[in-house]
């Protein structure tokens, strides 16, 4: 009974002595997969896949390296800039210091000169002042004291003026009168050596303050006072007296008389202001 074996159970034996089947299906699939005829265009697929990724990564690595130039030398330009920049800097700042020291040194130039310029305003204040003092004193000193006026020479006590022009004797004596003045007149003989002195420089007569008027009567001086002999000697026609009178007049030192319309320069005097102490 036990020799004998049904087919039924020789089929659930040979069922239990094998093994699992499935897993054995599975990798008899795989073999026939690697075995079929997609492997070589997946694997040329692949390696191109590869190929392409290297390339790529080549170039990106030397857009990476272009890159990292472009940097370098953007980096070496910003550096040459930033130095360019700080030397522009250093130069303003070192034009802006010279021109505060400019500055500077003007305004003390300007301080200096303004105060120079007060000195010498003051100076020239005290200088005017001075000045107009100076004046004043003048004029008080030619108020009481001053020998003689403008262009008139002066002699002792007193002032005479030589005449600019010729005319005759009443007219030279009515320009002295108009002067607060009379003509010449000879008190000493001291008056008449400064007076011949005085005209040796010319030429010309000058007429005197002395006159004939009538015949027999006597030389007198404005004043009504006679000639005095000793102090010169009148010459001409001493004695003659011509219609309009005879006057005497001073030439080259020496006195001479003649007819009163001619024309001569005249001299006149008047008293001259002397200081007086006080």
């Amino acid at each position: 009974m036990n020799l004998e074996m049904t087919s039924d159970d020789f089929k659930s034996k040979t069922m239990k002595d094998q093994p699992d089947q499935k897993p054995n299906g599975k990798k008899a699939k795989g073999l026939r997969l690697l075995s079929s005829r997609w492997w070589c265009p997946t694997a040329v697929t692949l390696g191109i896949l590869c190929l392409g990724l290297l390339v790529i990564l080549i170039m990106l690595t030397m857009q990476l390296s272009q890159v990292s130039d472009l940097l370098k030398r953007q980096q070496a330009n910003l550096t040459n800039q930033e130095i360019i920049l700080e030397g522009q800097i250093s130069a303003q700042q070192q034009a802006e210091q010279a021109s505060q020291e400019s500055e500077r040194e003007l305004k003390e130039t300007i301080e200096t000169l303004t105060q120079k310029l007060d000195e010498n305003s003051k100076k020239q204040m005290e200088l005017h002042q001075q000045t107009l003092n100076l004046q004043e004193a003048l004029r008080k000193a030619a108020n009481f004291s001053g020998p003689c006026p403008q262009d008139w020479l002066w002699h002792e006590e007193t002032c005479y003026l030589f005449s600019s022009g010729p005319f005759n004797w009443e007219r030279s004596q009515e320009n002295c009168l108009s002067l607060d003045a009379q003509m010449l007149k000879i008190n000493s003989t001291d008056d008449l050596e400064f007076i011949q002195q005085a005209s040796a420089h010319s030429n010309f007569p000058f007429w005197m303050g002395l006159s004939l008027r009538k015949p027999s009567s006597s030389w007198l001086w404005e004043d009504g006072s006679p000639l005095m002999p000793h102090l010169f000697r009148l010459q001409g026609p001493v004695s003659h007296v011509y219609p309009s009178g005879s006057c005497a007049y001073i030439q080259r030192g020496a006195v001479f008389a003649d007819n009163c319309i001619l024309t001569a320069f005249s001299i006149c005097q008047k008293k001259a202001n002397l200081l007086r102490a006080q």
